[in-house]
């Protein structure tokens, strides 16, 4: 432990921090630009510059390691004059179109200008013209808009262990780039949106579907349905001021009534059904010999990871389609045959925390039903920009129900949203099915929480099953290895792209960080465990759709509708 006075004010901490953490403790604030949550310090801005005492020049906070005995001094007339220039050399080459910017009053640069007081910038540099990338049906670049902090760099190598993005050029040339100068789209990148979550402005964003649902809407030939995933209903509050992990799917589904959906289903009803196929697909392997483990298939991020990196392993995937997936394909056949609609006039729309989800339903796979079987996908940014829009007052809205049919669901459908959600979903299950007898104990602790890395081994009748839950492609790569070499011995993974699971999804509200990430897994194990129904094969919705529909589980309809293929891709 060391000694550190920040402002007058003396800590004890631990060593081996920076500066900006001992502060952080204090807690005084330093303002940052390049810093974020779980990366690596980069040190670029040189926003967070402090003085140290008996040191003739100003040091970043970032990346400063804390020594014993330190005296810092962070709000001085130099350090404020030294941000603020800082901050008026970037505006000098960054565009001035923040009203119609996308990260309008929601952007870090903009933000720290307002507090420094920069009212007039006295610089003028050559502003970029750089191509915009909008080859990704996900996610567009503006490389304008970059002012070169590295988070989109680092999250992409650190967390997600992919290296699409890059620095390139030199001095007034400098830009984020992929390799080449290829189009988004033709490189690895697996479309999960959390380079958008990390950068500061935006120079990121997500390709908005909101006007072409906006005019689905207003078209009366065209029948609407909805869909939302999980993880939406424990974040959409906070795009309205509301705690982080607010539940409020009755609030939502009441605001997609208002907005003009002609019916308001939910993707939990699928969650549920996906459980029972990729349960039914891991007693089936585990019993008959089939390849193992069995990994799972319900993240398009992760789906296209595995194309690049592990095409050689594909077969280890369940081939069941997503959750959305299968709604979408049941949304244009099952419902389509029971409301007497003719699917050329549905139109499928998801909400989703998940950019990767608008590549994904663009796959040509994902026309089982005839046509494409999810429309559009909103982010839950963008469905609270068209609350906003339609001036609906979300926070006092009153609740309701999603519609029946296919939206209905159990607990077990809910925590999908949280790492470790489709493990403990498909363990509950998977035990009743196998040994025909009620499952004692329905909470699976050991594969829940934020470790990047968990592992289980849980007695189902006489088998041992041996398990393991990754979240972050980072750590999916380090089981995937495993599995490569022969030194996996599991029956059953689940992988998710994003941290911490679809509740830190690229398309969730900006700001995410590991305690909200937590606080939105809370509430979705909360809504389970006030459930009367909490295993999937219990949602009685389901069963009807097996018996007057599907037929059986893994039967020549659920292959046909709810099961898919993959694409070796190489890198």
């Amino acid at each position: 432990m060391i000694h550190i006075t920040i402002d007058n004010k003396e800590t004890t901490v631990e060593e081996g921090m920076t500066i900006l953490e001992a502060a952080q403790r204090i807690p005084v604030i330093i303002p940052t630009l390049c810093h974020f949550e779980g990366l690596s310090e980069y040190g670029g801005c040189r926003v967070c510059m402090v003085e140290v005492e008996k040191e003739p020049r100003l040091t970043p906070a970032c990346s400063r390691l804390a020594v014993d005995g330190m005296v810092v001094r962070t709000n001085t007339d130099r350090v404020r004059r030294a941000r603020k220039l800082n901050l008026e050399l970037m505006l000098a080459n960054h565009p001035y179109d923040c009203l119609s910017c996308v990260r309008n009053q929601k952007c870090d640069l903009q933000r720290l200008a307002y507090e420094f007081g920069v009212e007039k910038v006295r610089f003028h540099g050559s502003k970029p013209d750089f191509t915009v990338d909008g080859t990704s049906p996900s996610i567009v670049r503006d490389p304008n808009l970059c002012i070169l902090c590295g988070r989109c760099v680092r999250t992409c190598a650190e967390v997600q262990s992919i290296k699409a993005v890059d620095f390139s050029h030199r001095s007034h040339g400098s830009k984020v780039s992929t390799a080449f100068e290829e189009d988004i789209a033709k490189v690895e990148c697996v479309n999960c949106g959390q380079c958008i979550l990390g950068c500061p402005v935006g120079a990121i964003k997500e390709r908005s579907s909101i006007e072409e649902v906006w005019a689905a809407l207003n078209d009366p030939a065209k029948h609407v349905v909805v869909q939302e995933a999980p993880a939406v209903r424990v974040a959409l509050g906070e795009e309205f001021g509301m705690e982080p992990g607010a539940l409020v799917e009755g609030k939502m589904y009441s605001a997609l009534r208002e907005l003009g959906f002609d019916k308001v289903f939910d993707t939990n009803f699928t969650a549920d059904l996906t459980i029972i196929e990729e349960g039914s697909e891991l007693i089936e392997r585990m019993t008959k010999g089939g390849v193992l483990p069995l990994i799972t298939s319900c993240s398009p991020g992760w789906i296209k990871y595995a194309e690049h990196f592990y095409p050689d392993l594909l077969d280890h995937l369940s081939t069941c389609k997503s959750p959305q997936q299968m709604f979408g394909t049941l949304a244009k056949t099952y419902y389509a045959e029971n409301a007497g609609i003719d699917p050329a006039n549905i139109v499928s729309v998801s909400v989703m925390p998940c950019t990767a989800k608008k590549f994904e339903c663009r796959r040509p796979e994902m026309r089982s039903s005839g046509y494409q079987d999810v429309d559009y996908v909103l982010t839950t940014r963008e469905l609270a920009s068209m609350i906003r829009q339609a001036g609906i007052d979300f926070a006092h809205e009153k609740d309701s129900k999603a519609d029946s049919l296919i939206g209905t669901y159990t607990g077990a459908g809910t925590i999908f949203g949280a790492t470790g959600g489709v493990m403990e979903a498909a363990l509950r299950t998977a035990y009743e099915l196998i040994t025909k007898s009620t499952l004692p104990k329905l909470d699976f602790k050991a594969v829940r929480g934020m470790d990047g890395i968990k592992e289980a081994t849980v007695r189902i009748g006489e088998m041992k099953v041996k398990v393991a839950v990754a979240h972050g492609l980072a750590n999916a790569k380090k089981l995937m290895d495993k599995v490569r070499s022969k030194e996996a011995d599991y029956h059953f993974i689940e992988i998710m792209t994003c941290p911490g699971g679809c509740v830190g999804g690229g398309g969730q509200p900006i700001g995410v960080t590991l305690q909200k990430r937590m606080a939105r897994a809370k509430a979705l194990y909360n809504e389970d465990k006030g459930m009367a129904l909490r295993k999937s094969h219990e949602n009685p919705e389901v069963i009807r759709l097996y018996k007057e529909y599907l037929g059986e589980p893994l039967g020549h309809r659920s292959h046909e509708l709810l099961h898919t293929t993959y694409t070796s891709r190489g890198v």
